[in-house]
């Protein structure tokens, strides 16, 4: 079972492979399934973070503003995603948006790498559990095809809510799930 940084980091090479392959396709149907699974795995990856790993996260580290941030540039991230699922190729503006998809989702994955993931490596996180409930979830995500349960897609509002609320849990001494014991 891999752990979750290193699930996370998987699925960041998988997209950007898939938006090399678009970058290189000519034929419509070929760009339409980069799309439709650039769309799919995104979504399942966004559901992730936001309903496992984020919150984890939350729990440990001393930088809120990192985090809504996260939650922000995925916000961002559905709102084109939501676009591109009623469009094809050949629509005005496909290629673009998915483009300005790609720059964004690149953006998001170089400040997690680089931040977000290396604090995570280095807190006192259960990995293994965190990475088999986020295997056991993306099972499911992929099953329903690709989150689209209700309520699967949270919002950063919603989020945003909840970090005061863990926030004060954090303060008042309570251990996150994922805590490793000292």
């Amino acid at each position: 079972m891999p752990e979750a940084v290193e699930m996370l980091r998987e699925d960041h090479k998988k997209v950007k492979g898939l938006f090399e392959e678009f970058e290189k396709a000519e034929e419509d149907d070929e760009k339409q399934r980069i799309v439709r699974t650039t769309l799919n795995e995104l979504t399942i990856h966004a559901a992730l973070e936001e309903e496992i790993f984020y919150p984890a996260v939350r729990e440990l580290i001393e930088d809120d503003d990192q985090m809504d941030e996260a939650l922000e540039e995925h916000h961002v991230a559905k709102l084109i995603i939501a676009e591109l699922q009623d469009m094809k190729p050949g629509d005005e503006h496909f290629d673009a948006k998915f483009k300005v998809l790609a720059e964004s989702v690149k953006h998001h994955i170089e400040e997690e790498e680089s931040e977000i993931l290396p604090k995570a490596e280095e807190m006192e996180l259960d990995q293994e559990a965190l990475g088999e409930e986020m295997a056991e979830r993306k099972t499911e995500l992929q099953a329903e095809g690709g989150g689209k349960r209700k309520g699967a897609a949270r919002t950063a509002t919603q989020d945003r809510g909840e970090s005061k609320t863990k926030a004060a849990a954090k303060k008042s001494g309570n251990r996150s799930k994922y805590q490793k014991s000292a």
